[in-house]
């Protein structure tokens, strides 16, 4: 589809894979063996990570893989991993874009600056992380957004390897969802924020929230996102009814998936596909689609 948008891709390149690879202790990468804290080893396919098909997108971001844990290390071993993401992901070309990310265990604002202003189309984060305020008020400034992606997971001996994106990456995007909610949005009224894999179905669990004392229905946030990876029409269905179409933006999590097919209609599929992720990412983007144009227009 002309115009359409992916916010949800992980490509390593060559510079990234060469951190990897220095590095000494996990996160690391062994040849093509990734050793990570708290999961088994994991064989990574070059080809992965080489030639991507990006027919039919304007826009792919590439996102840091937070599960790598890099982001939560000191200081002094995180920055060289970012900055090897940085310099690959910006010099990937179109149609690539990029979320930056940054250090949770020391946060500089100053430099979440500088790495948006080279071009990034907003900040990544783990669900796991505290969000620092000062950073969100980075985004805010620049109207740009944060993508919600999670984090580094424990993983039971014996589990199968679908346990981490089943199990813990689920529930981090849960009470990321549910933390942003009660905590985060009245510090920060104007920030947009989008949640992979559908907050985790988060937002299907609102009649639990009423029931406890909380309130949910109709009460629609346009500037929570939910992202749709390696979820189909059954769940991406059920919510759309609970959130409405607005909200819900194309991601695929290449190379682990595709982006699914809706199922719902031409209409749906553009609003999800074009319209909702330029409104996610802002007037920058919003201004490329003709769809948009005229929103903006009238």
């Amino acid at each position: 589809m002309d115009g359409a948008v992916d916010v949800h891709q992980h490509l390593w390149t060559s510079s990234f894979v060469a951190a990897l690879r220095a590095r000494t202790a996990p996160p690391r990468l062994d040849g093509w063996t990734l050793l990570l804290d708290g999961e088994p080893p994991y064989e990574v396919d070059p080809a992965h990570h080489e030639h991507r098909d990006t027919t039919g997108l304007d826009l792919a971001l590439v996102s840091l893989s937070s599960p790598l844990g890099a982001e939560f290390l000191p200081p002094e071993e995180s920055w060289p991993l970012l900055d090897a993401y940085h310099e690959g992901a910006l010099a990937l070309g179109e149609p690539f874009g990029v979320w930056a990310a940054t250090c949770h265990s020391e946060p500089d604002p100053d430099r979440l600056a500088k790495d948006l202003d080279r071009g990034c189309a907003g900040l990544q984060i783990p669900a796991t992380a505290e969000p620092d305020d000062r950073l969100l008020e980075v985004l805010t400034d620049r109207d740009l957004p944060l993508f919600v992606h999670p984090g580094p997971a424990r993983v039971p001996a014996g589990a199968p390897a679908w346990w981490p994106a089943v199990v813990p990456y689920v529930q981090q995007m849960h009470a990321a969802w549910y933390r942003f909610r009660a905590v985060v949005r009245p510090r920060h009224p104007r920030l947009r924020v989008c949640f992979a894999l559908l907050a985790g179905l988060a937002p299907l669990h609102t009649e639990r929230l009423i029931a406890r004392g909380g309130s949910g229905r109709g009460l629609v946030d346009p500037g929570f996102f939910v992202e749709t990876s390696s979820y189909g029409p059954r769940a991406i269905d059920a919510v759309v009814r609970e959130l409405g179409i607005d909200v819900v933006v194309n991601g695929s999590d290449a190379p682990y998936a595709t982006a699914p097919d809706p199922g719902l209609g031409a209409a749906a599929t553009h609003a999800i596909r074009v319209t909702n992720p330029r409104r996610l990412l802002g007037a920058r983007h919003r201004a490329t689609d003709p769809t948009a144009r005229k929103e903006i227009r009238t």
